[in-house]
């Protein structure tokens, strides 16, 4: 043990981890979580994930905010929802996994803790699916589906970068009421930012959505200034034309198109495992109880996996078969 104090003092890390690994699981864990820490306080969180996809993920208490720390400083990185993203976020999704995992077999099944980290493996798996999908051309509206659906969970992912990447999106495949609101709701973000407070915000075009309105304020700008002058412009132009109706889309239950909460019910959706949008009618079901599909957008995702053999699309359906207790034969039906 001297010795392996001595290694970590001395920031011999990688000496110090080979060392451990000899002894036993407790002993090389305690001192991947001293090095994860140290990787931490230096910025270098994508170091700390390969890290824990290298030695597993133990679900001890004491690491739970190494994770947390970990997965909210790769979640605010810049440019990462792109497809050349998408080994970073898969890595991020699986250590979640693994860590739900063997969360559920330890004293933590169904802890708040728990609960948390859910939350965040859904992320992970939106944002590693988003990724895969921008890579492929024909799958173009499910990446902008699942910006969209992430906006849901802008207590854990900067809001001002979730607005924006969700807006760039909708702007990209022609949605542009969505994308009036939501890169609006950008700049107005982004003002908060300078200004230090996000008092000023206007919930109204997010009523009875369940987009959140009280978030965290981002630390600093996650978009560039001449992004968010690009987008200002662009915002401008499209108010004085007067060509976009500012009202989010509704489905048939009269409530927002990717809102899980219908309004007038109160009945909850499942999310759907491909684009994190509310499991109306044609629905797949998966054997674990929870885990739904949009039966057009699931076979949508399958067709274009099958006829690109994307190896990021057959690494998500992998999951996927993991996640949900194996892929429905019903979901290889391409009629």
């Amino acid at each position: 043990m001297a010795a392996l104090d001595m290694y970590a003092e001395r920031g011999q890390w990688d000496k110090c981890i080979e060392t451990a690994a000899k002894q036993n699981f407790k002993v090389l864990h305690k001192y991947v979580a001293l090095y994860a820490t140290h990787l931490i306080k230096e910025g270098q969180s994508v170091k700390v994930l390969n890290l824990y996809v290298q030695h597993g993920v133990p679900a001890n208490p004491q690491n739970f905010n190494i994770y947390k720390r970990m997965f909210l400083d790769l979640l605010s990185m810049v440019g990462t929802d792109s497809a050349e993203a998408y080994r970073m976020w898969a890595d991020l999704r699986d250590v979640m996994f693994i860590l739900c995992e063997n969360m559920v077999k330890s004293a933590e099944a169904n802890s708040p803790a728990h609960e948390e980290f859910e939350t965040m493996l859904l992320i992970a798996h939106y944002c590693a699916t988003r990724s895969a999908a921008k890579g492929v051309d024909q799958l173009n509206t499910i990446a902008a589906k699942l910006s969209i659906s992430l906006l849901r969970h802008t207590q854990l992912i900067p809001a001002d970068k979730a607005f924006y990447e969700a807006g760039l999106a909708s702007k990209d495949v022609g949605w542009e009421n969505m994308a009036f609101i939501f890169l609006n709701r950008f700049l107005d973000l982004s003002d908060g930012i300078d200004e230090g407070n996000l008092d000023a915000l206007d919930h109204t075009d997010f009523q009875d959505t369940d987009i959140p309105f009280e978030v965290p304020l981002p630390e600093k700008q996650h978009v560039t200034e001449d992004k968010r002058e690009e987008t200002r412009d662009w915002v401008l132009t499209v108010s004085m034309d007067q060509r976009v109706e500012q009202v989010l889309p509704k489905d048939e239950r009269d409530t927002y198109e990717a809102s899980l909460l219908a309004v007038n019910t109160g009945i909850r959706s499942l999310p759907c495992v491909i684009t994190g949008y509310p499991v109306l009618r044609n629905k797949i079901e998966f054997k674990r109880p929870g885990k739904a599909a949009n039966k057009d957008d699931w076979n949508k995702f399958l067709m274009a996996t099958k006829t690109t053999h994307s190896p990021e699309c057959q690494d998500v359906l992998k999951f996927i078969s993991q996640w949900c207790g194996g892929l429905p034969s019903a979901g290889f039906s391409f009629q």
